[in-house]
């Protein structure tokens, strides 16, 4: 009777369920909202008389079936994952910013006019001082989103919003006027960077740039700064209920503001490796529709940074079967929008469906 007493406590197999399950509830009602997705727009290929067989294969085939697929794809993803911050690291505050598209344009102009300022300057300072620029004005222009809905209570989703179009507006502005090329004629652009100021390519075996080792380590930094320091605890205090986080004399203010700038510095990062890995200029191709699908990326990954990573991978597959897409089968270059609209939607209704579910509480694993 005394060794039964003694004897060491093994983990049961309810036990190790009653910690799993829960945090299983944030994986698998994004993935059933996701195939839920695939399955609706699957119907409206029907609709439109497409075979969705069709379809996927070539998503594979142009995302994922080959070292170039691979390329096409990684070359897409960089951004996307700075994009993506731009939403996730304001949600851990409760705020729903979308305007992660201007920071990029800005902070890709930005990077331009002080990459041809610095022509004759040495590599080392040019390029930190053009990723600066565009950090500052990505930082500044989301930054001014938070400072807004803390000082004045605007709601940070609409002016975001308004703020890339204006953002938008500002940039083709000052390409086509005061930074615009006299020699870019069809396509006014600023200046051409010098080559000793263009990002190369990673040496992994396929041409992709170091926007993309760029955009990992910051998705890793962000969840380091969330989930492993006191600044990232009382942002998620304050994002679970902002006045018990101000009775408790956490500085709300400050971190909102802090957040929604760290998110655009991300924001007009992409901005930067935009001109300097691919373009070589400010021009109307900096507004890609990244910062939008950075919103979609955010919300499917729960705003978690790891988590980011490989939605983007996903994504950046999707947007980069397009043209094969348009070629093969004969649709609009738009469908995969259409696809990434019904993903959204679905994404923003599975919502409602967190908490329902006795299974992933740990009260229904604590069996006797």
């Amino acid at each position: 009777m005394s060794e039964l007493a003694t004897a060491p406590t093994v983990p049961s197999r309810t036990s190790a369920l009653q910690v799993l399950m829960p945090r299983a509830e944030a994986i698998v009602i994004p993935l059933v909202a996701l195939l839920t997705g695939l399955v609706v727009f699957s119907l409206f290929l029907v609709a439109v008389g497409k075979s969705p067989a069709d379809f996927y294969a070539l998503v594979y085939k142009a995302g994922f079936s080959s070292s170039f697929s691979w390329q096409n794809t990684l070359s897409r993803v960089a951004p996307l994952l700075l994009a993506a911050l731009c939403v996730a690291l304001p949600a851990r505050l409760g705020l729903v910013v979308i305007g992660g598209e201007g920071a990029i344009a800005l902070g890709g102009l930005a990077a331009a006019v002080v990459g041809v300022w610095l022509a004759g300057a040495p590599s080392v300072i040019g390029f930190a001082l053009m990723v600066v620029a565009a950090m500052l004005v990505g930082g500044a222009w989301i930054g001014a989103v938070g400072a807004l809905r803390f000082r004045r209570g605007v709601n940070e989703t609409i002016a975001s919003l308004l703020m890339a179009y204006i953002a938008i507006a500002l940039m083709n502005h000052w390409v086509e006027g005061m930074f615009r090329d006299p020699t870019s004629l069809n396509k006014p652009s600023t200046t051409p960077l010098p080559p000793s100021l263009r990002v190369g390519e990673m040496p992994i075996g396929i041409d992709v740039h170091w926007g993309f080792a760029a955009g990992v380590l910051a998705c890793i930094a962000s969840w380091v700064l969330i989930e492993r320091t006191t600044l990232g605890f009382a942002a998620r205090i304050a994002g679970d209920n902002v006045r018990a986080a101000q009775v408790q004399g956490l500085p709300v203010g400050k971190l909102i503001i802090g957040f929604t700038a760290l998110g655009g510095a991300f924001a007009g990062l992409a901005g930067f490796f935009e001109v300097a890995a691919v373009h070589g200029s400010a021009n109307g191709s900096l507004v890609s529709g990244y910062g939008y699908t950075g919103i979609l990326i955010a919300f499917l990954a729960r705003h978690n940074p790891l988590a980011i990573i490989p939605v983007a991978i996903l994504l950046g597959g999707f947007e980069a079967s397009s043209g094969l897409i348009q070629r093969r089968m004969d649709l609009p270059d738009a469908t995969v929008v259409v696809l990434e609209g019904i993903v959204f939607v679905a994404i923003l209704l599975s919502e409602t469906f967190y908490g329902r579910f006795r299974i992933f509480t740990a009260a229904y694993w604590a069996k006797p």
